[in-house]
């Protein structure tokens, strides 16, 4: 993205965040909601035996992200996976101070079942809850 965003003007960039921002969130059907529970565990919970805190703590109670942090809900597992292995290998290093401390803690097994969850967020879980 950053080779094709290169030459963007600053009205160009506003007017594709302003499409995109309005376009609804998508999630993913999950299908092993015992799996996914682990996941919703460490999102809400964090894991203090490893000192992993809770995602909700800086992605917001439904991963809807901030102005400043990704919008986690919906993302596709396999993206949100390998961006906490990039994370956790230092492969990807923005918020390299942050992000690599807590990804370098996540088992493969956290990992998974993160993503996993994330994936399954919906809109509608704000009522629910």
């Amino acid at each position: 993205m950053n080779e094709m965003a290169k030459d963007l003007k600053d009205d160009q960039i506003e007017a594709l965040a302003d499409y995109f921002s309005s376009k609804p969130a998508l999630t993913h059907r999950v299908r092993d909601k015992g799996f996914a529970a682990v996941g919703e565990y460490l999102f809400k919970k964090g894991n203090r035996y490893s000192g992993i805190p809770a995602c909700k703590s800086c992605h917001g109670e439904f991963g809807q992200g901030t102005d400043e942090l990704p919008r986690l809900a919906g993302q596709h597992k396999r993206y949100v996976a390998d961006q906490l292995q990039a994370f956790g290998e230092r492969a990807r290093t923005n918020d390299n101070a942050i992000m690599h401390t807590i990804a370098s803690k996540l088992t493969e097994m956290e990992i998974e079942a993160l993503a996993l969850y994330v994936s399954g967020i919906k809109e509608e879980t704000k009522e629910e809850q």
